[in-house]
């Protein structure tokens, strides 16, 4: 496995929805897998899975695998017309703590591009174009970013420690889809979120629970 250095988060190190569906998808299995990341994941760096841990070739744990329960609420779907408009208030915007984030980074014309606004309601909406090349971890990175933003605000930026996420299929190349997310408590320097993908027709593509890290 290789996290290549265009799939970056945090300058320097894999964004952290692609890397763990990266791990994902080498780990296998049917049913929703969680990803917990011990360590940035690094780019352009060979990475082997061995009993469900993800180590780097000087032995260093990056990341620990194992099959996930109950990933809990699905996050409500919007319409695109009201994804559009929340995404058009998009703090990242004005101000962003990873402004190259291969996913929500304004910088990155070459990126998703998902830029998570917040809805009246609290939750985090935006369109999804999805890529020309559309593998598991597309989907996993959609599902990374719009959870963050949930807690994200100025001045406090955060990080991805966990996901957990079950996939029940890929959009197709070119489809402009919806994602959703939300906050559903905080503690301590924890915050947990839940993010909803959905296709154009409306249907669930995959959902995720994840933990954030205050930084």
């Amino acid at each position: 496995m290789i996290i290549e250095g265009r799939f970056n988060g945090p300058s320097g190190s894999g964004n952290g929805g692609w890397s763990a569906g990266v791990f994902a998808a080498a780990y296998g299995g049917d049913g929703p897998v969680e990803v917990t990341l011990r360590r940035p994941p690094p780019l352009d760096t060979p990475l082997t899975l061995v009993d469900a841990q993800v180590r780097d070739p000087a032995g260093e744990v990056i990341a620990q695998l194992r099959p996930a329960g109950d990933l809990g609420e699905v996050v409500p779907p919007v319409d695109l017309a009201t994804a559009r408009a929340a995404s058009a208030a998009y703090p990242g915007l004005v101000e962003h703590p990873f402004p190259g984030c291969y996913v929500c980074g304004p910088e990155r014309a070459d990126g998703l591009r998902i830029f998570p606004g917040r809805l009246p309601d609290g939750r985090t909406a935006a369109p999804v174009r999805a890529p020309r090349q559309v593998v598991l971890a597309t989907v996993w990175a959609a599902l990374d970013c719009p959870g963050g933003w949930a807690v994200i605000g100025a001045g406090r930026p955060y990080v991805l420690g966990r996901i957990a996420a079950r996939i029940d299929a890929l959009p197709r190349p070119g489809d402009e889809c919806v994602v959703t997310g939300t906050l559903i408590g905080t503690e301590g320097r924890k915050a947990f979120v839940h993010t909803s993908l959905y296709a154009p027709d409306g249907q669930l593509l995959g959902h995720a629970r994840a933990t954030w890290i205050a930084v």
